[in-house]
């Protein structure tokens, strides 16, 4: 019964999304712009809406559809990315993940304020950002793709059913 709640609260967002992004009065382009930086923010870790904002008026992006894009993602795509980050930024680095890996459960699993001083960065902090941000561009330019056209249609088939006078 569990897994139908989870399908169907997606499916809702889904459906909240479509709605608010058809009541957005902006060009396609400065709409999807701003999902995409929602969506990018969302996954990356520490950044949230403020930064989707923060980005949305340095990019002159809808900041509507970028809090929006946020919202949709939120922390909760960032945990799922985890080991997707690990394994893209290793093999970005050259690194083996699997070193990466064993370095970060060593890390939580024996987390102190001064082991992080002794974290070697290069071996595990780096690779994982690295893998965050190349994996946050790649969701949020397929993200930017999809809404672009998702918009163009909306904006096709309200401007087809208006009635004329």
């Amino acid at each position: 019964m569990k897994k139908f709640k989870g399908r169907n609260k997606f499916l809702r967002r889904i459906k909240l999304f479509y709605l608010k992004a058809a009541h957005i009065n902006d060009s396609p382009q400065k709409i999807a712009l701003g999902v995409a930086i929602g969506v990018f923010s969302g996954i990356m870790p520490a950044m949230g809406m403020l930064a989707a904002l923060l980005l949305a008026v340095i990019f002159r992006a809808n900041r509507a559809a970028a809090i929006l894009g946020s919202a949709i993602t939120n922390a909760w795509i960032g945990f799922a990315t985890f080991l997707l980050s690990i394994k893209v930024g290793s093999v970005i680095l050259g690194i083996d993940w699997q070193d990466v890996r064993r370095h970060w459960d060593y890390f939580i699993a024996n987390f102190r304020l001064s082991s992080m001083v002794n974290l070697p960065i290069s071996e595990v902090l780096f690779p994982l950002l690295i893998g965050y941000l190349a994996v946050a561009a790649l969701i949020g330019l397929a993200t930017y793709i999809l809404t672009l056209i998702l918009v163009r249609l909306i904006h096709a088939h309200k401007n087809r059913t208006k009635l004329p006078g």
